[in-house]
């Protein structure tokens, strides 16, 4: 009672919400917290890589894993100083890097909007959905790496073959996206958009995309990876350079350092564009409430 009492003395009810200094310290603890877990999950992260590691160096030195065939991590490290300071067999590495991404990058954009653009034409569009599906069905079940063969034959050792190869790896990944995408669209939005008096087009861009774009985001972060991996499958089959090549270089001289070491390569590659697109789509779906 005296506390109630002091509280309505000083004129606020015991039902006020929290001070400006109560929040602020909530909020600085709420801070601490979340900076404590970022620091536990990076800690378990290095400690889980540092396990491997160091589990794979001692089990080569103690002679349980043939470091023939499976290499370790000190040589790897090695091959990789040899590649950054002295250059590759085909050149330097950096060339060799460019040289995929830039196969990678092109065969991406083209799949991206062809897949996006398709997608949306027949997700809109059953006449056209209902004569073309059964084509796309049937070349989507054709293994598209066995296609590079094709390409390489058809093309040549340049970057077209790759860049072939990188679009039909990504076409059909964004096309089906951005397809189920646009048929799962709203459609009491739709509705209420042709009762304003929205037209098709209209309809299309303010209702219909919005709504597909968290599919098509999310197929981009895949069909990159399918775009790296058409890229170096086609350096594989034949290429003058690129780290597709210098894995089938590696492959031939029983160099498995050098395999372990362009999958390094190809895998910080990855996560810097992946990084660059995760970006990318928080900053294109702010409006999105925040996942737990």
């Amino acid at each position: 009672m005296t506390t109630i009492s002091n509280i309505e003395a000083l004129g606020a009810s015991p039902h006020a919400p929290l001070s400006a200094q109560a929040l602020a310290r909530e909020e600085a603890a709420a801070q601490r917290r979340l900076r404590a877990r970022r620091a536990l999950v990076i800690g378990l992260r290095l400690l889980f890589l540092i396990a491997i590691l160091g589990g794979w160096e001692i089990g080569a030195r103690g002679g349980w894993i043939d470091p023939f065939f499976y290499s370790q991590p000190s040589l790897i490290y090695g091959q990789l100083v040899t590649w950054f300071t002295h250059g590759t067999a085909q050149g330097p590495l950096w060339l060799q890097v460019a040289v995929t991404m830039e196969e990678t990058l092109i065969g991406f954009v083209i799949g991206a909007v062809g897949g996006v653009i398709c997608g949306i034409i027949l997700g809109r569009n059953q006449l056209l959905s209902d004569v073309f599906s059964l084509y796309i069905k049937i070349a989507n079940s054709v293994p598209r790496v066995v296609l590079g063969s094709i390409f390489v034959i058809a093309l040549g050792l340049g970057i077209a073959s790759k860049v072939a190869l990188a679009v039909v790896m990504v076409f059909f990944v964004v096309f089906g996206n951005a397809f189920q995408g646009v048929r799962e669209a709203d459609r009491y939005m739709i509705a209420n958009a042709r009762i304003l008096g929205a037209s098709p087009r209209q309809i299309t861009t303010s209702v219909v995309i919005p709504s597909a774009m968290s599919w098509i985001l999310a197929s981009l972060h895949v069909s990159f990876g399918f775009a790296l991996v058409g890229a170096v499958v086609g350096e594989f089959l034949g290429a003058k350079q690129g780290l597709g090549l210098l894995i089938s270089a590696a492959q031939g001289t029983f160099n498995a350092s050098g395999v372990f070491a362009a999958m390094i390569v190809l895998a910080v590659v990855a996560l810097v564009v992946d990084f660059i697109l995760t970006t990318t789509e928080h900053r294109l779906l702010k409006w999105r409430p925040q996942q737990f």
